[in-house]
Parts: structure tokens; sequence; C-alpha cells
């Protein structure tokens, strides 16, 4: 359990203000300044809208071949070669319309990024401090569960690694703490970019995907606990707590109500007026 935490503490000790302060370091020095480094998610885009397109044309190739391929097995009337070939019209058809939809998808991302990219201001964020301060952000409610022995003792499966969706939530984190580096050097490409942005999405999924899963676990042992499965002790302990904090409660307030009295000036009934 003790590995999987330090190395992700291991790089994220130095930030101490947290995500709050990331913008303020050395963004503004990269060679990927000014401009450059606003422009840096829109270039991203571009790159991710060429390589979609490149993968949707060859996907459309492939299709075409697996078409040719049917038609000639056919003319070979092979029932075995049939069957295969049929199955791989059938994969490259799910292909291509998987790589039309990721073109697709690509065209709207660049599309709002560039327009995020016409709006921004001189003294707006640059997407990498962006990034940065968002993979710190996933990395500090992690360790809430960590530093805060509330949380660690309600939901002890967000801090065990041999648990399935914690371990992905690890392997996610440490993938982002990986590629932080090279994203974070003086010059970054969209190639640097897209790769460290898919990381942290990634970590982001995987811990929401994790705290769900514990939250879940969480509510269901609270909900299946039923009274007849207390220990014994606890089942005749439990009521008489309950009567001994009401009982305490009402002579609280039976107090209060006294002293209450005595500062308003009220005298008993059998007590004539002072004076």
């Amino acid at each position: 359990m003790v590995e999987p935490i330090l190395l992700i503490v291991s790089g994220w000790w130095w930030v101490a203000p947290a995500a709050a302060g990331v913008g303020a370091m050395s963004y503004a020095a990269l060679t990927v300044r000014g401009r450059r480094a606003r422009r840096i998610e829109l270039d991203a885009a571009r790159h991710e809208e060429r390589m979609a397109h490149l993968a949707l044309q060859s996907a459309q190739a492939e299709l075409r071949a697996a078409k040719a391929e049917l038609l000639a097995v056919k003319a070979g009337r092979d029932a075995r070669a049939l069957g295969d070939a049929r199955r791989r019209l059938a994969v490259t058809k799910q292909t291509e319309r998987s790589a039309s939809l990721h073109l697709r998808a690509a065209r709207d991302r660049l599309r709002a990024t560039a327009l995020r990219y016409r709006s921004m201001r001189r003294d707006s964020p640059h997407p990498i401090a962006e990034l940065v301060a968002r993979h710190d952000a996933v990395t500090a409610r992690w360790l809430e569960y960590e530093t805060d022995a509330g949380k660690a003792l309600s939901f002890p499966q967000i801090l065990d690694p041999q648990h399935p969706p914690t371990l992905a939530f690890l392997r996610a984190q440490r993938e982002a703490q990986t590629l932080r580096a090279a994203a974070t050097q003086d010059k970054v490409t969209p190639e640097t970019y897209l790769a460290y942005r898919n990381a942290v999405q990634a970590a982001e999924a995987a811990f929401d995907a994790a705290e769900d899963d514990a939250l879940g676990i969480a509510r269901e042992s609270v909900s299946s606990l039923a009274w007849d499965a207390l220990p014994a002790p606890l089942t005749t302990w439990l009521p008489r707590a309950a009567d001994a904090i009401g009982e305490a409660a009402r002579v609280v307030a039976d107090v209060r109500d006294a002293v209450a009295k005595r500062q308003g000036g009220t005298s008993r009934p059998d007590e004539p007026p002072r004076g």
C-alpha cells in the first residue's frame, strides 16, 4: 500500500499551496511563452483533428479491402473462408464508423478550442498551467483520504491499492505524473500536450470511479446493518446509553431554566419579595 502512495506523493510534495498557486509558477518563462503558450491547446486540437482524419482514411481503406476480399471469397465458394471474410468486413465497418465519429468529435473540439483561444485575455492562465492545476486538484482530493482519519476509516477502499478501482486510479495517476515532466519542459509539442491532457482526464475519471465505488460500498454497509446482527452487549448497552443521554439533556434543560429565572429576578412563591 505504501509504495503506490509514495510514487504519487514524491512527485507532488512541492505543491504546498496546491492548485491555487500553480498558475504563478514558471509557465510564463517557458519557450511556449506569450502567444505560443496560449496557442498550445489550439495547436494540439488541430493535430488531433489531423490524426483523426488520417485514422478515418486508413479505416476506409481497410473497409474497401475487406469488401474486395469478400467478393473474391464468394467467387471461390469456400464456406469457411466466406465466414472469416464476413467477420472481417463487420469489424472493419465498425472501425470505420468509430473513426468517423472520432473525427466528428475532434472537429467539434477544434471549433470550441478556436473560440476559446480567440476569447482569451493576455492574463488568462496558460493551458498547460490549467492542466497542471487539474492534476494537482485530483491529487489533493485523493490525499484528503490519506490525511483525514475519519475519511480513511469510513472509506478504506480509497487507500487500498489492491482494490480494483483504486488500483486503476493509481495507475492512471502514475501515468499522468510521468507525462507531466515532459509537458512542463521549456518546449512542449502538441503531441506532448495531448498525451498529458488525456492522462489527466483519465486520472480524474478513475478517481471519480474509485470514489463512487467506495461511497457505494459504505452506503451498502450501512443499509445492510441489522439491529439483530449487533453483538449482544451492544443491543443492551445502546438503548441504555440513549436513555441516559436523554435524561442528561432534560436535566441540563431544567438547570438552564432555573438559572434563567434567577437571573430574571423571579422569586419563589413562598418567599416574600425583598427590599
